[in-house]
C-alpha cells in the first residue's frame, strides 16, 4: 500500500486517479480549495472504492501563505509519502493576480507546487521507492523574468505556457538534486474532456481517462522508475523532449534563484 497525495483533485483527471488508486486500497490525499468539495469527493470516492484511508485537504494555491500552512499540516498529519501528483492547475480564471500581485497561473502552476514540494522533502525522503509526477503541458514558452515576478502581463495561454515550462525545468533540476526520488514531467494529453479543457476551448480530443491512465503508470508502473529528469509527452505517446530552455542550466538556475527571491 503507497502512500499518496494528489493536489487539485476535486475534479478532472486529478479525481478520475485518485479515485483508480483507491480502489487498489491505497491510502489517497485528495486535495482541493474548497471545503465542501474536498468532504463530498472524500465521500465520493470512499463510497466507490470501499476504502476508508481517504483523506483531505484543503488550501487555495493562489495564496502561497496558504500553501506554506498546507505543507505543515501535512508533515504533521503525514508520516511519510511514497507519491505526489501535482495536478493542481489553472488556465481560465477571472482574475489576473493574486492577492500578493504574482500572475496568478504562475502561482497556481508553478509557484505552489515548488513551495509544496519543497517544503515536504523530508516526508517524501521517507518514502519508500517515491515519486512525484508534475504536470506539465504540451503548450511551453520561454519564461519572462516580469510574468514570473508578477511585473508583467500577458494573455492567459502564454502565461500558462510560461508556468508549465517554468515547471518542467525545476522538475528536471530536482530530479538531480535529488537522486533517491524519481521525479518525472508529464504532458497528460491535449484538450482531454476536463472542465478545464471545457471553460478553455469548449471542446475536447480525447477521454479524461487517457490522462488519468499516463498518471497512473508513470507514479506506479516498474516500467517507469528509472526515467527521472525526464518528460512524457502524452500526445506522443512517449518520453520526449520538453522546451530546449528545460535543459539550459543558466536559464534554469535564472528561474530558480528569481524563484527563491519571490518566496
Amino acid at each position: 500500500m503507497k502512500t499518496i497525495l494528489i493536489t487539485g483533485s476535486t475534479d478532472g483527471i486529478g479525481k478520475l486517479t485518485a479515485l483508480k488508486l483507491a480502489k487498489e486500497g491505497h491510502e489517497v490525499y485528495v486535495h482541493g480549495r474548497s471545503k465542501a468539495k474536498v468532504d463530498s469527493v472524500i465521500a465520493e470516492i470512499k463510497n466507490a472504492s470501499n476504502n476508508e484511508n481517504i483523506k483531505g485537504f484543503v488550501a487555495d494555491f493562489s495564496d502561497l501563505n496558504a500553501v506554506k500552512q498546507l505543507a505543515a499540516q501535512i508533515k504533521n498529519e503525514v508520516s511519510s509519502l511514497d507519491i505526489l501528483i501535482n495536478n493542481a492547475g489553472i488556465l481560465k480564471t477571472s482574475s489576473e493576480k493574486t492577492k500578493e500581485g504574482l500572475d496568478i497561473r504562475m502561482s497556481v502552476n508553478y509557484l505552489a507546487p515548488y513551495i509544496l514540494t519543497e517544503s515536504i522533502l523530508p516526508l517524501l525522503e521517507k518514502g519508500s521507492e517515491t515519486r512525484i509526477v508534475n504536470l506539465s503541458s504540451a503548450a511551453q514558452s520561454t519564461v519572462q523574468k516580469g510574468v514570473l515576478t508578477g511585473d508583467a502581463t500577458v494573455n492567459d495561454s502564454e502565461s500558462y505556457a510560461q508556468s508549465k515550462l517554468a515547471l518542467t525545468m525545476w522538475s528536471f533540476y530536482f530530479a538531480k538534486q535529488h537522486p533517491n526520488i524519481t521525479t518525472i514531467a508529464v504532458n497528460p494529453g491535449s484538450l482531454l474532456n476536463t472542465k478545464m479543457a471545457k471553460e478553455a476551448y469548449g471542446q475536447h480530443w480525447s477521454p479524461a481517462e487517457k490522462g488519468v491512465d499516463i498518471l497512473y503508470d508513470l507514479a506506479m508502473s516498474e516500467a517507469n522508475k528509472n526515467e527521472s529528469g525526464k518528460y512524457f509527452d502524452n500526445d506522443k505517446g512517449g518520453f520526449s523532449n520538453a522546451h530546449p530552455d528545460a535543459y539550459d542550466d543558466s536559464k534554469v538556475e535564472q528561474l530558480l534563484s528569481i524563484t527563491k527571491s519571490i518566496i
